[in-house]
């Protein structure tokens, strides 16, 4: 897949005249689906960021239908369901690596399941002072009732993909997520210098 940006219009000019570009009038309008003129312009459509954070919501709201209208759950509790389903036993901070989930987000998510008794909190065997939480009952009838769900919608979306597709789609994700690590750990990386 080859990188979507393309140059700005205004990029050839001097320091001076971009610094007075700056502070002069904004741009007039532009039409509605039309990039504003001197600015930055990308196509937005083909961002891979962009495309992803979509396809993701659309999958998660999707799936979210169905087990929203029976369980009475939005994504985030499903995620932290679907979780601790698979690795009982983490700590919320453990939950939001998982899901990289914001922590204050799945703090409210686990209040919530925790008042519903779909999880259940306990201490540490090793760290007394840490706590850690696992699936009540009911949180495992859920968990149990969903997963074949899930694996079906996945199904259904991959079935446009034949096996070799499948394979490749699996190993262009876990390169991007290993590229991802990279990323992380120097996040300004792609800034330019002030």
């Amino acid at each position: 897949m080859k990188p979507t940006t393309s140059q700005n219009p205004t990029a050839g000019q001097d320091a001076a005249s971009s610094a007075s570009a700056a502070t002069a009038a904004p741009a007039k309008a532009a039409p509605s689906g039309q990039p504003a003129q001197g600015h930055a312009h990308w196509e937005l459509d083909r961002f891979l960021p962009y495309r992803l954070s979509v396809l993701s919501n659309r999958v998660s709201q999707t799936i979210a239908g169905a087990y929203a209208r029976r369980f009475g759950l939005g994504v985030t509790e499903w995620r932290v369901i679907a979780v601790l389903g698979r690795y009982p036993g983490l700590s919320a901070n453990a939950v939001a690596a998982r899901t990289a989930m914001d922590k204050v987000a799945v703090s409210r998510t686990v209040a919530r399941l925790l008042e519903r008794g779909l999880l259940q909190r306990d201490t540490h065997d090793d760290d007394r002072r840490r706590s850690v939480l696992e699936l009540s009952g009911d949180g495992y009838r859920i968990y149990d009732e969903v997963v074949p769900v899930a694996l079906d919608y996945e199904r259904r979306l991959l079935s446009p993909l034949d096996a070799d597709e499948c394979a490749q789609l699996d190993r262009l994700l876990e390169k991007l997520a290993q590229g991802m690590k990279g990323m992380e750990s120097d996040p300004d990386g792609a800034l330019p210098e002030e």
